[in-house]
Parts: structure tokens; C-alpha cells; sequence
């Protein structure tokens, strides 16, 4: 497993992470009891990076993880991040105000069982407050020792110059994949510049990336994909095409489709960090084994000729999902 600096001054991580979105019903129904045999695997596979947020499962996710560590006892074997912004407020889906995010900093240690947050994001913006006073706030919780760093999770390039400004921001949140690769006109070049991680989330494509890609059949049973536009027909069909051509790639290469997909991600740069999700411990193994598979010009070259830029049909949000990431470019 290859690892990573997580931020300027941060921790060594592992170059893959966990994202317990997972831990929820999210992508269908989780199984609480599965939950713990998914982080013992994730030890084994030398995956260090937990990833959550209080609003997976409204602070279910934490919960889990909370209790995983409890149950074991002794310090935390991974850098744990979570998030905080999104609320259940139906006419301020955000909320960045000092009191929230400060009560919820609180509930999140709760949760998670742990003194100290080791990197904080704030899951979207709340335009009712600036960035520079957003950043004031957090900076203000690594002052008190409650959180060890400060993330932004999809935000534009702009955004994170400004807020980077008042305090070092650690680390941002894009997804980032060969399905999805926005970040590339602009947010890696400027996490690059100032030290700051890259996390890349949905490295493989909501599965469309894998060996195993949603029908629409299968889509249509998960409530984010439901009405999101890569999985809605004519698009899913033209999507699913230019999947089977990367599995017979990666193949032909030896490896999973996974695998091959998490493996182009984290060779985009050194400040990148990818966090995929599952709830099965064999697909575990395959985005595990992306963080040690090396790439050479020619593997990236056909990776690239079988998905060119812009391959996907349809876009990645639909427009009730497009309300709180920030677009640029």
C-alpha cells in the first residue's frame, strides 16, 4: 500500500481510505454487524483512512465507528475525518454558522469516541456566511485541540485560495475519477500549490468503474441514483458500453476493473488520496490493491484511449444534487 502526507503537516496516511458513507443505507440497506469485519479488513489491507461525516445516516456512520473503537480499546489505529454543513433544515440545507458547527463538532467527538478530530470538513458552503469567516470558526477549533485540521468538500479552486488565506486548509474533497475528472481544471493544481490533499471520492465511478456496474435496472433501486442522469437511459447504455471495454482492459492487464481505476486515480499526483466506499470485504481487496499497482506512460495511454476525457454520458449530479457543490470552470 502505498501512503500519502495528508495535508501540509499531517499524518502519513494510506494512499487508499475507507469512505463509511457505506455504513448507511446510502447505496441500499447496511448491516450495523458487517460494519466491524469491514474495519478489521481494512487493517489488514494496510487501509489507515477513515472517512465520514455526521450527515451518513445523520450521525449513524459515526456511530459505528465509535463503537468499533470502544469495543477494541487502546488508540485509534486510523486518521479519522467527518464533516459537518449538511442539516435536515428543509429551508437551510446548510448551515455554517458558529453554533452549528461548533454543536456539532461536539456531538461528532461524541460519537466518534475521540478527543481530538484529526481532519475536519466542511461538507458544503452555507452562503449566508463567508469562507473567511467559516475558516475563522474552524481555525478556531484547532486552537482548542478539538480537531487537528481543516478540509473543504467540493468547493471551487477560488474558494479554497480564500479560505487557505486565513488558515491552512489541509485537505479537499472532490469526486474524482475516469468517469468524473472536474478537479483537473483547477482544484488539484491548487491543492498541489499550497500542500493540500486531494481526496478524491467515488474513485471508481459509482461503480460504474468496476466489474460489477449498476444496471439501470439495479439503479433505479438506489435512491441516489434513481433520477441521476449517468444512470437514466439513453445515457446508462452508452455508459455501460465504455465500462465493459475498461474491464476488458484491465483484464487483459491482469487486474479488476477496480483496481486498475483506483491505480489511475492515485497516479494523477502525490497530493491525492482516494476514499472508495463498499460494504464487501472482496471488493475491498480490489480498490486495496490500486493503492500498490504502479502504472507505467504506456498503461496510462491505453487506460486513456479506452475511457478519453469526457467519456461519460450525462452528468454526474442531477439538479436537485447540483444544490451545495460549488461548480468553476
Amino acid at each position: 500500500m502505498k501512503t500519502r502526507k495528508l495535508g501540509q503537516d499531517g499524518p502519513i496516511v494510506s494512499a487508499v481510505g475507507y469512505g463509511a458513507m457505506s455504513f448507511t443505507d446510502f447505496y441500499g440497506p447496511a448491516n450495523d454487524a458487517n460494519a466491524p469485519k469491514v474495519l478489521g479488513a481494512c487493517l489488514d489491507l494496510g487501509i489507515t483512512h477513515l472517512d465520514t461525516s455526521n450527515a451518513y445516516g445523520m450521525g449513524r456512520s459515526e456511530t459505528v465507528i465509535g463503537d468499533w473503537l470502544r469495543a477494541r480499546g487502546g488508540v485509534s489505529p486510523f486518521t479519522i475525518a467527518t464533516k459537518v454543513g449538511i442539516t435536515r433544515d428543509p429551508e437551510h440545507r446548510f448551515n455554517n454558522s458558529p453554533e452549528h458547527l461548533s454543536q456539532s463538532l461536539d456531538e461528532s467527538l461524541k460519537r466518534l469516541g475521540v478527543e481530538a478530530i484529526d481532519l475536519y470538513y466542511v461538507h458544503r458552503r452555507d452562503t449566508r456566511h463567508e469562507i473567511e469567516e467559516v475558516t475563522e470558526t474552524m481555525a478556531g477549533f484547532v486552537k482548542a485541540g478539538k480537531i487537528k485540521a481543516i478540509g473543504y468538500s467540493e468547493i471551487a479552486p477560488s474558494s479554497l485560495r480564500r479560505a487557505h488565506a486565513v488558515h491552512p486548509i489541509a485537505a479537499v474533497q472532490s469526486e474524482y475519477s475516469l468517469s468524473t475528472r472536474a478537479p483537473e481544471l483547477g482544484v488539484k493544481q491548487t491543492c498541489a500549490a499550497i500542500g493540500a490533499s486531494l481526496v478524491a471520492f467515488s474513485p471508481v465511478g459509482r461503480a460504474l468503474l468496476t466489474d460489477r456496474p449498476h444496471s439501470r435496472e439495479t439503479a433505479q433501486t438506489l435512491p441516489f441514483l434513481t433520477n441521476n442522469p449517468r444512470f437514466m437511459e439513453p445515457n446508462i447504455s452508452a455508459n455501460l458500453a465504455y465500462s465493459a471495454k475498461f474491464c476488458a482492459l484491465a483484464a487483459d492487464m491482469g487486474v479488476a476493473a477496480a483496481t486498475l481505476a483506483i491505480a489511475w486515480v492515485l497516479h494523477q499526483g502525490e497530493e491525492v488520496v482516494a476514499i472508495p466506499g463498499t460494504r464487501h470485504i472482496a471488493h475491498l481487496d480490489e480498490v486495496a490493491k490500486g493503492g500498490a499497482l504502479d502504472l507505467s506512460a504506456e498503461d496510462i495511454a491505453r487506460i486513456e484511449a479506452v475511457l478519453p476525457v469526457g467519456w461519460a454520458h450525462g452528468d454526474r449530479y442531477s439538479a436537485a444534487q447540483w444544490v451545495g457543490p460549488e461548480r468553476y470552470c
